[in-house]
């Protein structure tokens, strides 16, 4: 049977691709190789789904790359309050949280995926799940189908590529897209695990597992010059650090650890005071605590869990006397308290990336309609593309936002 349109890959992308398609009277077959559909949606923002961000667009933008601009068609098409519409529409209701992140308000990722899944099925597109695709079918520059891992040829007036990167393949990412996109003659930019825990090689990591800090900042610094500076909140685990913190930074210097380039994150834990606000306050409470020990003095200070590795740090006996600590030592708390730093000398495997970083360059694809510069009928949609964001629901909206254009922009074979 010939198809309209063959949608690869069931993931956000593919399937609002697909039940757009439908709903414009288009015959659609979605395949998606794994045993259902969008497995790493289910499991996205820690099972909660973080759909989108209600950020300005402007604003929005700012937290994409490499070329933000490549979006405006599709962000003009389908933003964020059209997406919450959407969702509204087919039975998930939303809640804003901190930072303008759209949740489901039941916070189940299963919900917005079944209730995807159901739509994408009202609308009378096929899928067919269990269906590896193998090779995509060109003849005289234009994709005519696919064939799948079983040697079926199907064939059909327009292919979408939206089979996800590398992150989560055990979710079936596994970069099958980046191969045909290769072999179609397209550009695929340097692939690298992104929003990915960072690894350290500091003799404490192992200590302070499971510690989670709230309210601090963190300054970059590579090759000894300062680069950035983000608050937050971050977490260590085991050999890495991360939370929403490490994870932004990860995407911002993956190339400079891949280029293992020396990089120390210093933490400032009391980033709401100054160095003399600080040093002041220290001063006071220490007088004040003459006769307690330098332990206890660290108890109002820190966690439980990182006082040891601080006063180890400090090389300052836990048991002096809070009154015996000398003008030199307070300058040394200060610091460290102000510039807590950890060596970072690599990062974690797509096992553990939240998205893929590199993909099908954009300069090949038309952003007017998601459909390939050099192969015709031939769409990429969503992470397979080289675009990539911060956490906060900016990756998903890119996935709707392409998926819906280029749902709009297939059209009907002519039969």
């Amino acid at each position: 049977m010939n198809y309209d349109v063959i949608v690869v890959g069931g993931g956000a992308s593919g399937l609002i691709c697909a039940g757009i398609a439908a709903g414009r009277g288009l015959s659609v077959l979605l395949l998606e190789k794994m045993p259902m559909p969008a497995r790493k949606l289910r499991i996205s923002g820690k099972g909660r789904c973080n759909i989108t961000n209600i950020a300005p667009k402007q604003d929005f933008m700012q937290h994409i790359g490499p070329d933000s601009r490549f979006l405006h068609n599709a962000f003009g098409a389908f933003f964020s309050q059209e997406l919450v519409g959407f969702f509204n529409n087919i039975g998930i209701k939303t809640i804003a949280e901190q930072g303008g992140r759209i949740f489901p308000e039941s916070g189940k990722a299963t919900d917005v995926v079944d209730a995807l899944s159901a739509w994408v099925k009202r609308s009378v597109a096929h899928m067919s799940c269990n269906t590896p695709v193998k090779e995509l079918i060109i003849e005289n520059e234009k994709a005519v189908g696919i064939v799948t891992a079983a040697h079926e040829k199907i064939f059909a007036a327009s292919v979408v590529i939206a089979t996800g990167g590398m992150s989560y393949p055990a979710t079936g990412s596994t970069g099958d897209g980046y191969c045909f996109a290769e072999k179609a003659g397209h550009t695929v930019h340097p692939l690298r695990p992104m929003l990915v825990p960072l690894v350290s090689g500091d003799v404490f990591m192992p200590k302070l597992d499971g510690l989670h800090l709230r309210n601090i900042s963190v300054s970059v610094i590579v090759d000894g010059i300062k680069k950035h500076d983000i608050f937050g909140e971050m977490e260590f685990m085991g050999n890495a650090l991360t939370g929403p913190v490490i994870l932004s930074l990860s995407r911002k210097f993956i190339d400079d650890i891949r280029a293992k380039k020396k990089i120390v994150f210093c933490i400032d834990l009391k980033p709401a005071l100054d160095h003399a606000k600080l040093d002041a306050r220290l001063l006071r409470d220490l007088n004040s605590m003459g006769k307690d020990s330098f332990y206890e003095f660290l108890r109002g200070l820190l966690p439980s869990q990182l006082i040891p590795v601080f006063a180890e740090l400090l090389q300052i006996s836990k048991e002096k006397k809070c009154g015996q600590i000398s003008a030199a030592e307070r300058k040394k708390i200060v610091e460290l308290l102000k510039n807590f730093p950890v060596n970072i000398f690599g990062h974690r495997d797509y096992n553990e990336a939240i998205i893929t970083g590199g993909g099908v360059s954009v300069k090949e694809v038309n952003p007017k309609t998601m459909e390939s510069k050099i192969i015709k009928n031939l769409y990429f949609t969503g992470e397979v593309l080289d675009l990539d964001a911060d956490t906060g629901g900016y990756n998903l909206q890119i996935a709707f936002s392409t998926g819906y254009l280029a749902g709009i922009s297939l059209q009907k074979s002519e039969r």
